[in-house]
């Protein structure tokens, strides 16, 4: 693949106008990437966090998606980039998929060929979202809620004391329906805010638009599988060509380097077998990483053999 601007590379894949959707059609097999990256024209009063909530994203994942543009006041005529084009997160595609790293809810309804996407908001830093295998073991709707001890003895501390019960309604921080993980103390709710969707600001547990959790409510069985990862690096292949999809890798402390960045992705790309006879093309591997947009980037042409064993330089 010769070099090529990584703007427009993703030129491309833009769409104008919305198209907005939760349900899109699996892709066939071999290939990973679902959705198609819009561009909307803002009008006055638009900011990321409505233009998100109208097209099921979070608020980070449209300020990466937008560098340089005011989150809070566009402008009149900005264009804006909704990054709603993604790789489907690694592993079998079952049940609830949430990828840390991605801010974002995959479902995979059974029996059908489709995936369903949504935004969420997960554990902040001291209060980290678990990366494990789960299930659901119980829906509710309308729940109220019991603030845990720890929490309590938080906002004391903080000057913003909690009731020890919270009933259902439009002050209850979980929304208009819960469900309760098989991992004791986390469950994936609505919320009573709509700033805070695709950000570190929980207590561990995911929250999610009120409408999306309801939609997920209406088909997510008892006993849904729910498989957590962190993935800040997803790559998959549409129609023969290889992409990748960076996002900030989370933390508990401080930022990881750029080396140190490229060299997670170097090591796990030259450990991916299927990508051993592709000639990758390391500039944009590089700007995809630095950039951690969240939009996948074509970084190797298709199916194109190489003889040398010429390594990537960080």
């Amino acid at each position: 693949m010769s070099p090529v601007p990584r703007c427009l590379a993703l030129c491309a894949l833009f769409c104008l106008g919305p198209v907005a959707a939760t349900e899109w059609p699996l892709p066939p097999p071999g290939d990973d990437i679902v959705g198609q990256v819009q561009v909307v024209t803002a009008k006055y009063e638009d900011t990321f966090a409505d233009l998100g909530a109208a097209n099921d994203l979070g608020y980070l994942e449209m300020v990466v998606a937008n560098p340089g543009v005011d989150p809070w006041l566009p402008g009149e005529g900005t264009e804006v980039v909704l990054p709603t084009r993604f790789i489907l997160p690694p592993g079998p595609r079952e049940g609830i998929v949430i990828n840390l790293a991605e801010y974002r809810l995959y479902y995979f309804p059974k029996g059908r060929n489709v995936v369903h996407t949504y935004p969420l908001g997960i554990g902040r830093e001291g209060w980290s979202s678990p990366v494990t295998n789960a299930r659901i073991t119980a829906k509710t709707p309308n729940p109220g809620w019991t603030p845990p001890q720890s929490i309590r003895e938080e906002h004391a501390a903080d000057g913003d004391p909690l009731p020890s019960y919270v009933p259902p309604g439009p002050n209850n921080p979980l929304g208009p329906y819960k469900f309760t993980l098989s991992v004791p103390g986390y469950l994936i709710h609505g919320s009573n805010k709509k700033f805070g969707i695709g950000m570190r600001v929980s207590h561990g547990c995911f929250r999610m638009l009120n409408p999306n959790v309801l939609e997920l409510a209406s088909m997510a069985p008892v006993g849904t599988p729910v498989r957590i990862v962190n993935e800040p690096y997803k790559f998959g292949r549409s129609n023969g060509k290889v992409y990748l999809e960076a996002h900030a890798p989370l933390t508990e402390s401080g930022e990881l380097s750029i080396v140190d960045k490229h060299t997670e992705v170097i090591n796990t790309l030259l450990k991916r077998d299927e990508l051993v006879n592709l000639r990758l093309d390391w500039d944009v591997v590089r700007e995809v990483v630095a950039a951690e947009d969240g939009l996948p980037v074509e970084i190797a042409e298709p199916d194109i053999a190489i003889a040398s064993g010429e390594q990537p330089s960080i």
